[in-house]
């Protein structure tokens, strides 16, 4: 199913919806409309790691920036079957993010890499910190022995993880981050010029002021709020499991093609 080398615009926009990771997701609408009402709710596990306050208390409103920014159906009167991410979303902001990954290699920044979906983004992220480390880049190594939500935040393939139990941890929750942030800041290791991440790890890196870009499913409102209020510099929509991690390689292939790294 993977295209060999990197595609064109159009090419990887056809891989997309062949896939499923844009297109027709697998997302039901039913999950992402409860999801905008509990975070609209003020349900703090939606947030992020974002602190939204008051400013997203209509689920009408996080629907409508959903439908700009990700690109799922805009009436609210489809409640239940199929949504969508606009693959072509998709595609603008692999190419908002290509040019901050640009910014990164041309000043030589210090980055940090997270997941909270190692099941599938976990070599989205390893094959872009290479990348970044190849053109000069310092990818920020996290400190030993951090806990987080009673597991332990550690580092593979330089993207930072929560484990428990020997399992690699599919989690939301901002507090590894701020593990990581208060571990650096205690060594007295300056912050990361940059977070690429995505989940709480995204989030929470955004609101306490480092300049961050996240993926992030149509299930999942709170960073493309972030987005919208300028607390996240881009936020890539995608499935962000799909069937087989191997799809999301042109889509990684692309990105560094573009920002000049490939």
């Amino acid at each position: 199913m993977p295209i060999p080398g990197t595609p064109s615009r159009a090419d990887l926009v056809a891989h997309l919806v062949r896939t499923r990771i844009a297109g027709e997701v697998a997302t039901p609408r039913e999950n992402n409309l409860s999801h905008y009402r509990k975070l609209a709710n003020g349900d703090r596990h939606y947030w992020l790691g974002l602190e939204l306050g008051d400013r997203w208390r209509d689920e009408q409103d996080v629907l409508a920036v959903m439908a700009e920014r990700c690109g799922v159906d805009d009436d609210p009167e489809h409640r239940h079957g199929q949504d969508t991410i606009d693959p072509e979303l998709t595609v603008d902001a692999l190419e908002r993010f290509a040019a901050r990954l640009h910014k990164a290699a041309a000043s030589r920044q210090r980055v940090l890499f997270a997941t909270g979906h190692p099941g599938g983004l976990l070599d989205v992220h390893r094959a872009t910190a290479q990348a970044l480390r190849a053109a000069g880049c310092d990818i920020v190594v996290i400190p030993e022995g951090l806990m987080a939500d009673e597991g332990m935040v550690f580092q593979f393939a330089d993207v930072a993880m929560l484990e428990r139990g020997a399992t690699l941890w599919h989690t939301h929750s901002p507090e590894p981050m701020n593990a990581i942030l208060d571990g650096l800041a205690r060594e007295g290791s300056a912050p990361p010029d940059l977070v690429i991440a995505d989940h709480g790890w995204a989030g929470r890196a955004g609101q306490r002021g480092i300049d961050a870009v996240g993926y992030a499913d149509c299930n999942d409102p709170a960073l493309f709020l972030g987005e919208s209020e300028g607390t996240l510099q881009v936020v890539i929509p995608l499935d962000d499991h799909v069937r087989s991690p191997r799809y999301y390689d042109p889509m990684t292939a692309y990105l560094l093609n573009a920002a000049g790294l490939g």
